[in-house]
């Protein structure tokens, strides 16, 4: 038994639901009914974050609490200072004279294939190391009621108002391609009534309540938008009331992640000329005017380590907790420093040297910081590492399922899947069983035969390489008993994404054998030697190419309109060559990729940065493009719906014909629980010389964009 005291939700829930849904979500009910979509999402099978705290006097592992309770990925906490009557009233009459205060956290979680915002009672002992290491499973050990979830979109950053729940959501589509749907929204958790915060065509990121809750600051683009920003976002620093989202007004520009020290003082975060992350401090006047030029920021934590994500203390005002990444570690861990004695203070590297600690955030008193990072297999619960995980769709009627691999594809029944881990290919059953790897070899993309049982085609050869790079197309037989395997291509001028006609006759395929990519179609049984035939011609990138279940049309992603620019739009081709047009673009400079027919051939899936970033990638551990969405459209290019909402990776869809059970399978050896990197841009170390350079000036004279 879990020691968990599962409290339904308020009828406000219900009504809430109704209020976010979107109008579209509603239409449609008989699209693709009874079928399934997979795709793959960079690292996050492995996250199992949950969130953990840490007293600041006594940072020890045998003092470390994990406060959340080890269900999906927990993150973004915030510890509430009081409780409004909503949430007093849920609370056991025992709890309120408890001898330890639990723990009052709201926190986002992925449970149930979506997004949520929780509030958890944490009750817990002065010897007691975790809530689930409990010897005695009583019903006060956690008290949890679940705030914002119905609807299918990204939540991140809550914070509470006395009965306002304010938080980022994405569940409005922004109605411009390429523009963010993050806006901030204020929740009455009293009544359910929800309002946006966020002006429309603005999007908003990460926002931070003042201790008094009259301003929200947030980092913003205005109205400028984002123009494909993968590391750090080029926003400023917005605040508003709380009450209405009025009276909104930029105090500082280049920064990003917010946090209040009192109604005056704001601390965020940005990336330095000499290559640094680093925290600044901004104080606003308490008379006269409101703007940038009114405002004071100075730089407060030095070069030498990337500092960011800071969190504000508001009982000790010259204290701050920070995420670090020093040169010497390969981990994210937290940190205090003083900003008067310009002193770090170790937090988490005590307690767990070997896990990266993301977002820090202090207890009312300060004594305490919450913090969140991968649980392992510690907890009794065993990994949760999953292979393939449901996902609530905003479609009624198709599964949706994340798969721990990369380019997967479904067999003409839809009873097996083909994906890839890097290196190998491997085939699993639909339902988790029958795991196997067919091959060793490093390979991309994935296609079964439509009329020959067992035949899979890939690409075998290094990703995202030039064309004259050795790759090749190659089958392999996966129900043969010695694999055999037959390379359908010859010359290696990077030959990759193969796709079957539905006939079984044809592949079609790029390659870069003219010296630029492009599309060609060859025979399916012998190869190029057996039939070859050029489809598309010109000096662009014609790419990831998908045959229509009726074969009458090839969907591909290219960059023809702007070659060269990393910009891809979809595009589709009848195998004659006759009838291009354009299915989609996202937006000026935006990516569209994958396309991938359903088993209809009315609508097409796809990944693409059609709602831009959802939140700060620094925030979260490594993602390459921390913008890619999964969507859905029709094939003539109307009706765009999307499927995914997080601030992830995702990628490489595929559309099957038969409906998976929406039930989570994990991994049958328990997976790779923690293997996830850290974002790849803090490895490196910024420049020697400059940084040395800064260090000789002395911190105080350390002024970076000023």
């Amino acid at each position: 038994m879990k020691s968990t005291q599962y409290l339904s939700p308020f009828i406000f829930f219900f009504l809430l639901s109704l209020v976010l849904l979107s109008p579209a979500s509603a239409a449609h009910d008989s699209l693709n009914a009874n079928t399934s979509i997979i795709f793959t999402t960079l690292g996050r099978s492995s996250y199992a974050f949950d969130i953990f705290a840490l007293p600041i006097y006594s940072p020890t592992e045998s003092n470390e609490l994990q406060l959340t309770d080890g269900n999906s990925v927990n993150f973004n906490g915030y510890f509430l200072a009081t409780l409004p009557p909503s949430l007093v009233s849920r609370l056991p009459d025992h709890s309120l004279n408890n001898e330890t205060p639990p723990f009052h956290l709201i926190y986002v979680t992925e449970r149930n294939g979506t997004h949520h915002i929780f509030y958890d009672a944490v009750f817990h002992g002065t010897s007691r190391r975790a809530i689930l290491d409990f010897p005695a499973r009583t019903e006060s050990t956690r008290v949890q009621v679940p705030l914002v979830g119905a609807h299918v979109s990204l939540k991140d950053k809550p914070s509470l108002v006395g009965e306002s729940l304010i938080y980022v959501s994405t569940h409005e589509d922004s109605g411009v391609p390429r523009t963010s749907w993050a806006a901030v929204y204020s929740t009455q958790l009293s009544s359910g009534s929800t309002r946006r915060l966020t002006p429309k065509g603005v999007a908003d990121f990460s926002p931070a309540v003042s201790p008094s809750g009259v301003w929200t600051a947030v980092a913003s683009y205005g109205k400028k938008g984002w123009t494909g920003d993968v590391q750090e976002l080029d926003t400023d620093i917005y605040v508003f009331l709380t009450r209405d989202g009025s009276v909104r007004v930029k105090v500082v520009e280049h920064g990003g992640w917010p946090a209040w020290a009192d109604d005056f003082t704001l601390y965020f975060h940005r990336k330095c000329d000499d290559g640094w992350w680093s925290v600044f401090k901004a104080v606003l006047p308490k008379a006269g005017q409101l703007g940038v030029d009114s405002v004071s920021t100075h730089r407060v934590t030095p070069p030498g380590l990337h500092a960011f994500t800071p969190a504000a203390s508001t009982a000790n005002k010259n204290l701050i907790a920070v995420a670090t990444r020093r040169a010497s570690s390969e981990y994210r861990h937290i940190e205090l420093f003083d900003v008067i004695l310009k002193k770090f203070t170790e937090i988490t590297r005590p307690a767990s040297p070997h896990a990266h600690h993301l977002n820090p955030f202090f207890s009312p008193d300060s004594s305490w910081v919450g913090y969140h990072k991968c649980r392992g297999t510690g907890n009794g619960r065993g990994s949760d590492t999953l292979l393939l995980e449901n996902l609530k769709n905003p479609i009624p009627g198709i599964s949706l399922f994340r798969v721990d691999g990369s380019f997967p594809s479904f067999s003409p029944s839809g009873d097996r899947i083909a994906y890839v881990k890097f290196p190998g290919l491997y085939v699993v059953n639909y339902d988790g069983s029958g795991l196997r790897q067919v091959s060793t070899k490093m390979a991309f993309s994935t296609a079964w035969d439509q009329k020959r049982n067992g035949v899979v085609y890939t690409s075998v050869g290094p990703t995202f390489a030039s064309e004259r790079t050795e790759v090749d197309v190659i089958s392999i037989n996966v129900d043969d008993k010695d694999l055999s395997y037959k390379h359908l291509t010859t010359g290696g001028q990077n030959n990759a994404f193969p796709s079957p006609s539905p006939d079984g006759k044809w592949i079609v395929f790029r390659s870069g054998r003219s010296g630029h990519k492009n599309l060609y179609v060859m025979d399916a049984l012998e190869g190029e030697t057996g039939g070859l035939y050029r489809l598309t011609e010109g000096s662009w990138t014609d790419t990831m190419c998908n045959w229509s279940p009726d074969g009458d049309w090839i969907a591909f992603a290219s960059d023809r309109e702007n070659p060269g620019s990393g910009s891809f739009e979809m595009f589709m081709v009848h195998p004659n060559g006759t009838g291009l047009r354009k299915v989609i673009q996202s937006g000026t400079g935006g990516r569209t990729n994958h396309p991938y027919f359903s088993p209809d051939g009315k609508y097409i899936v796809f990944t693409s940065d059609y709602a831009a970033v959802s939140a700060e990638p620094i925030a979260n551990p490594h993602h390459y493009q921390p913008y890619g969405d999964i969507f859905v459209i029709k094939s003539d290019g109307s009706e765009i719906r999307r499927m995914t909402h997080n601030s992830y990776e995702d990628g490489t869809p595929a559309w099957g014909p038969t409906f998976m059970k929406p039930v989570d399978v994990e991994w049958p050896n328990g997976g790779s629980p923690c293997s996830f990197e850290d974002c790849h841009w803090l490895n490196v170390r910024p420049n020697v010389s400059v940084v040395h350079a800064s260090l000789r000036l002395g911190s105080a004279k350390i002024e970076c964009a000023q």
